[in-house]
């Protein structure tokens, strides 16, 4: 009985956090307690305790009296993404190339496989969950108690943000997706080969890959949009 319920808490929590990552739950959508608990199986204990689990990592916010609703973003949200990314996936990147053991090492070019197999045949919220998984593991590898709260809820965010602008038929895109995946490659090298200054600079080179995809949608006329909607460019 017990396992059965771990499981479905699990399944849930996992649920929950592919929903919320690739837009299927809205940022700031309410979280029908009850709807998830028959949906689930699970009584309310474990239920919440699955959504205090989501909210530790950023998912969720838990308001009292209230209930859950998925995290917001906004255009601070945005502000201070494109400040912070550069930092922390840096950082990351070089603590990642000091402390990966081989079994990290081996997960990870294990998700590589699984985000290439996303780029050939894989929906826009495959790719996006396959990349999510890739950084999820470089964040383990540097195992940092204060850095691993942050690098999460970037993650979440980045994530929410390439769903938002993402256009399937844009060759560019295209080309940097191909891109991202020859710097994952790199990436594996030089934390396999502990060079840090290396692994960090990659880092970096692969942030500007994404904000400077991000930046083709990011208009003046977008920004008066809520985070999760696609801005439409008016015609010419």
């Amino acid at each position: 009985m017990k396992d059965a319920s771990k499981n479905r808490k699990a399944a849930l929590y996992s649920r929950l956090k592919t929903a919320i990552m690739t837009l299927e739950l809205r940022p700031g959508a309410d979280l029908d307690e009850a709807k998830l608990s028959e949906e689930s199986g699970l009584s309310r204990t474990p239920l919440r305790e699955v959504l205090r689990q989501l909210a530790g990592e950023g998912y969720v916010d838990l308001r009292e009296n209230r209930g859950a609703r998925v995290s917001e973003m906004s255009h601070m949200t945005l502000r201070d993404f494109f400040l912070a990314a550069p930092m922390i996936y840096g950082a990351v990147m070089q603590l990642a190339a000091q402390h990966a053991t081989p079994a990290q090492i081996s997960a990870l070019k294990e998700a590589q496989e699984a985000f290439r197999s996303a780029l050939r045949t894989g929906s826009s919220a495959d790719r996006a969950m396959a990349n999510n998984r890739f950084h999820e593991i470089t964040g383990e590898m540097a195992d940092n108690i204060y850095l691993l709260p942050s690098f999460q809820r970037l993650l979440i965010d980045h994530a929410r943000i390439g769903m938002t602008f993402y256009r399937p038929q844009d060759a560019r895109m295209a080309e940097n997706l191909d891109e991202a995946s020859r710097q994952h490659d790199a990436i594996i090298a030089a934390i396999e080969a502990g060079d840090e200054a290396t692994a960090g600079q990659l880092a970096i080179d692969h942030w500007n890959l994404s904000r400077d995809q991000i930046e083709l949608f990011v208009m003046p006329a977008g920004l008066d949009l809520p985070l999760g909607t696609v801005a439409r460019k008016t015609p010419a």
